[in-house]
């Protein structure tokens, strides 16, 4: 899998060993040819991994709303970069364009994000998996919730079809080759 999709946070006041994970990632990336494909803002773990992507070899593709523009808050880094009119539409690129798509730790914007990934693949649009990189227990709550959602019948086909969680990168990396 060479075009990887990264769903997370734009904050720059959250933990450094989110920080610390999105550059370790990227690194990876990087060093591996990998193409990261993500949502061009020049805030938080989108800025930290799309750096450490650049910096060490990989390509970068940026997918813009209005909104950020309008901000000032485009990413130098993208190689390519996508504008569209709105996060729907943005979400759309990032799926079209990536051959999975992974969840760092992250807010509302990055659970929307995933949700609309899994629901497409539950109602058949696409096959790609969305894969969860539990940095320290982040998505833990979401994931048990995931599963009693499951077993009380509100999910008819099985989610381990659409995610998967890692904690390490060496995980991560099992996955993505």
């Amino acid at each position: 899998m060479n075009r990887i999709g990264i769903f997370c946070s734009a904050c720059e006041t959250i933990d450094s060993c989110y920080f610390d994970c999105a550059r370790e990632l990227g690194q990876w990336m990087g060093e591996q040819g990998k193409t990261l494909v993500y949502g061009g803002a020049n805030l938080g773990l989108m800025e930290c991994v799309a750096q450490a992507v650049k910096s060490h070899g990989g390509g970068v593709v940026g997918v813009v709303p209005t909104k950020l523009e309008e901000r000032g808050r485009v990413s130098e880094l993208p190689d390519v970069l996508f504008r569209t009119e709105n996060l729907s539409e943005r979400k759309e690129v990032i799926v079209r364009e990536s051959e999975v798509l992974i969840a760092l730790p992250g807010g509302v914007g990055t659970l929307d994000e995933v949700f609309h990934v899994m629901a497409a693949a539950t109602i058949g649009y696409h096959r790609k998996r969305v894969i969860f990189y539990n940095v320290n227990g982040f998505w833990d709550d979401l994931i048990g919730m995931l599963q009693q959602m499951e077993q009380k019948g509100f999910i008819r086909k099985p989610l381990a079809e659409s995610y998967s969680v890692v904690t390490t990168l060496e995980e991560m990396a099992q996955m993505l080759y």
